[in-house]
């Protein structure tokens, strides 16, 4: 069996697609088939993500180009930029991937499909449609965020995180000792 566990960024010849949703881009360790029907396994570096177009080179030298599987998702699209900002807000607010898109000049949002999410954006007054569609959600602040394929600028939106500066998780508690420690951003994180 293949093993496919070094990313690289480009190569001559691509010897195979690996076709896959989102949730297993996400993991480190996988067994899948490829669409020639070869089976393979992936070993990646934890916290790995793997994104449409990505290459991998197997343990035989072969490389691998990763294609976004279309899965079943939610469009989010509104009437203008300030409530898909308050969609992405909320989306955002209950800890939701989210996958920032842009088609034809006009915005929009994707996420996997939740029912319950989709009445709270149709509630704001966003349009919301399902769709199958390859899922590419943002990898939030301090993930290094991701780059689009066929995007000529070599650029990072995120600021650098300064060395002593505290990163909030959820999953953090707040030390009454010291005043740095954020307090909780939501219900989530109480």
């Amino acid at each position: 069996m293949l093993t496919l566990n070094t990313k690289i960024d480009q190569a001559a010849q691509i010897d195979g697609e690996l076709e896959l949703p989102y949730d297993q881009r996400e993991k480190s360790r996988l067994r899948a088939t490829l669409r020639s029907g070869e089976d393979v396994a992936v070993f990646t570096v934890r916290g790995t993500v793997l994104r449409d177009g990505d290459l991998l080179r197997g343990d035989d030298g072969r490389v691998v180009k990763i294609i976004a599987k279309a899965e079943a998702t939610y469009r989010v699209d509104a009437a203008d930029a300030h409530l898909l900002l308050r969609c992405a807000f909320h989306l955002g607010n209950r800890h939701t991937q989210a996958h920032i898109g842009h088609a034809g000049g006009v915005g929009f949002l994707r996420i996997r499909k939740d029912p319950v999410l989709k009445e709270m954006l149709e509630g704001l007054g966003a349009r919301v449609s399902e769709e199958e569609a390859a899922f590419e959600p943002e990898a939030g602040a301090y993930g290094g965020g991701h780059h689009h394929h066929g995007d000529d600028h070599h650029h990072n939106p995120l600021a650098p995180i300064p060395l002593r500066q505290k990163i909030h998780r959820p999953s953090d508690k707040k030390d009454e000792a010291d005043p740095c420690t954020p307090a909780p951003c939501c219900i989530c994180c109480n």
